[in-house]
């Protein structure tokens, strides 16, 4: 059995949230691939279904980011999953919307969802990383992946979210260059127009040693995100200081 993880936060608040893509990922696979409906277990939510002819489970954890290994260490105990069986998809900040980039192992990267999951399994599962682009600044971050996705978005999103589903089999049967390579050609690339434009323009134009993420321009459509209160409190304690 293969375990595919989308990572995300519970609620209809976050649905739509940039930080949410790995859910979304998540139900393009189960839509495309015809699987059950989700179900309650493990702290998450579950469907069965197979891949070309491979038994796969698809998990949604229900714990807030943070948490998510608590979630995918109940599942893969009680079927004697892997490491190496398990494929986690999640949203990117330093790559540029549309696009993605798989490997197995490796560090967070600052993303607190990969933070949890680590000491739970290990480090050596597959990470599918899907680009929603970088604000500019560090500071626009948190305000950045709790905003929704825009309406335009769709134009690189819909593509993208499509092409992982239709590929999926090609995670399943670990064949990582082949699965990237099929989401380029059917047109998970990320675009040159929309509220991206200008990240991606400067990912370009950045001089060599520079990150595109220094010199793409803030993002001017954030999300507005308590400072004080109970919420503010518990987005510090969900995200940390630094990375969300």
């Amino acid at each position: 059995m293969h375990l595919l993880v989308g990572l995300g936060n519970p609620g209809a608040q976050y649905e739509r949230n940039r930080h949410n893509i790995g859910f979304l990922a998540v139900d393009e696979i189960a839509r495309r691939h015809n699987f059950g409906p989700f179900r309650q277990k493990f702290n998450g939510l579950i469907s069965e279904g197979n891949i070309d002819g491979e038994k796969v489970l698809l998990l949604k954890p229900q714990t807030f980011m943070n948490r998510s290994g608590d979630s995918i260490v109940q599942a893969t105990n009680f079927y004697k999953i892997a490491p190496a069986d398990v494929t986690v998809l999640y949203d990117e900040l330093d790559l540029v919307p549309g696009k993605l980039r798989v490997k197995v192992g490796g560090g967070s990267g600052g993303h607190n969802g990969i933070r949890s999951i680590d000491p739970q399994i290990g480090p050596d599962y597959r990470r599918v990383r899907l680009g929603i682009g970088h604000p500019g600044s560090k500071d626009a971050v948190m305000h950045y992946v709790l905003g929704d996705f825009a309406k335009s978005d769709a134009a690189w999103l819909d593509p993208l979210l499509e092409a992982v589903a239709d590929s999926a089999g090609l995670l399943v049967r670990k064949d990582d260059n082949g699965f990237m390579n099929k989401v380029a050609i059917a047109g998970g690339k990320g675009g040159e127009s929309g509220p991206h434009s200008e990240a991606r323009k400067a990912e370009k134009a950045a001089p060599k040693g520079q990150s595109h993420i220094r010199a793409a321009r803030p993002h001017q459509n954030q999300a507005k995100v308590p400072e004080t209160g109970p919420m503010a409190a518990m987005l510090k304690k969900l995200f940390g200081k630094d990375e969300a």
